[in-house]
């Protein structure tokens, strides 16, 4: 037990990325954004930083219209467990309803990290991070994965996160966001497109 666990008053870093594309238009989904993203910045946390959004194609491909997505770097007391309990309620009251996974959404918000904290283990992370494609798509862990097992893979949400947390490393990768963006195919990133 880490001897944080049971100290309030301590802020932990946490990075979320966003992401929606049921709205009709764009301009729709990112007022939806922009509404999770007052909620999220409510008593405890505090927004440190937020990057531009983004216009991304849905992932699979041709799995739904454009995405909208961003990313953002928070600090607050919340356990991690507790935040990811908060995302899920900012989700629901938008309208969120969780039927497929990676399935259209109106409001997608993922706990990217908490820090260098790897949760539960570094082997459960690693198991999920090497997971098969055909079964991300069908199988979900019990519980809270951190660094979230796909950030890596990416970018819809390494690109708005490099504006946000450039210099953040993942604790078992030992690369920072920019390099691990920096990894993926140039077609991938150039997929992305900054709202007007």
């Amino acid at each position: 037990m880490s001897k944080h666990s049971h100290d309030t008053n301590v802020n932990r870093h946490f990075l979320v990325a966003l992401g929606g594309n049921l709205e009709p238009t764009l301009v729709g989904t990112a007022e939806i954004l922009r509404s999770a993203l007052r909620s999220l910045g409510e008593e405890p946390a505090r927004i440190t930083r937020m990057s531009r959004f983004f216009r991304s194609p849905a992932f699979p491909a041709g799995s739904g219209p454009d995405y909208v997505n961003a990313a953002v770097s928070l600090v607050s007391p919340e356990t991690p467990q507790t935040l990811l309990a908060r995302l899920h309620q900012i989700e629901a009251d938008h309208g969120r309803e969780r039927k497929s996974r990676w399935g259209a959404r109106v409001l997608d918000l993922d706990l990217l990290a908490c820090g260098d904290q790897v949760l539960p283990d570094a082997a459960t992370q690693a198991a999920w991070r090497a997971l098969p494609l055909d079964q991300q798509m069908t199988r979900a862990p019990e519980g809270l994965i951190l660094p979230h097992p796909r950030l890596q893979d990416r970018a819809f949400v390494l690109v708005p996160l490099a504006e946000v947390a450039p210099d953040w490393v993942h604790p078992l990768l030992h690369k920072s966001v920019t390099e691990m963006c920096g990894d993926l195919p140039q077609t991938d990133r150039a997929a992305l497109s900054p709202l007007p």
